[in-house]
């Protein structure tokens, strides 16, 4: 059975953006392409409104680009109790104040009980030393956190 996956926004910025003079950067575009072209599963891929407002900001162009790379991924529905588990989970230390939209994008995939968040956002969302005090918040309201993970972790690897 495959896992259920929740594309966080930074993941079709790296998708869609211009190739980085960065080589990390750079790298993470080359894995998220080669991910999407090869390791998603369409229908087990998702995203959210939340996703949808962050890709609609800036240049008409780049905007219109992310936008039609998400047009067949069905959209996760909105529940009041999202926003809630989302500021429990500010509240609660688990992320910090400036980062309200991770933790919609962390609610929101943990509401759904999808399998998988996946992200490039390191600073507060695929970041180890929040995964604990996440994780509890998250079992503290009834949810169970998604893994939190890049595409790198998702690809699959031939012996």
């Amino acid at each position: 059975m495959k896992r259920t996956v929740y594309i966080e926004t930074s993941v079709i910025s790296y998708l869609t953006a211009r190739s980085s003079q960065d080589a990390i950067i750079s790298a993470c575009q080359q894995i998220t392409r080669l991910w999407w072209d090869a390791g998603r599963s369409v229908d087990s891929s998702f995203i959210s409104t939340y996703v949808i407002e962050e890709v609609s900001n800036g240049d008409p162009a780049a905007a219109e680009e992310r936008l039609a790379a998400l047009r067949a991924i069905p959209i996760l529905p909105v529940s009041p109790e999202i926003p809630e588990l989302a500021e429990f989970l500010v509240m609660g230390g688990g992320l910090p104040a400036n980062a309200r939209i991770d933790a919609l994008h962390i609610a929101c995939a943990a509401f759904h009980d999808i399998d998988v968040l996946l992200t490039w956002n390191c600073a507060h969302i695929a970041n180890p030393a929040r995964l604990p005090v996440m994780r509890g918040l998250c079992a503290a309201r009834g949810y169970t956190l998604p893994e939190l993970v890049t595409p790198f972790e998702l690809m699959e690897v031939s012996p």
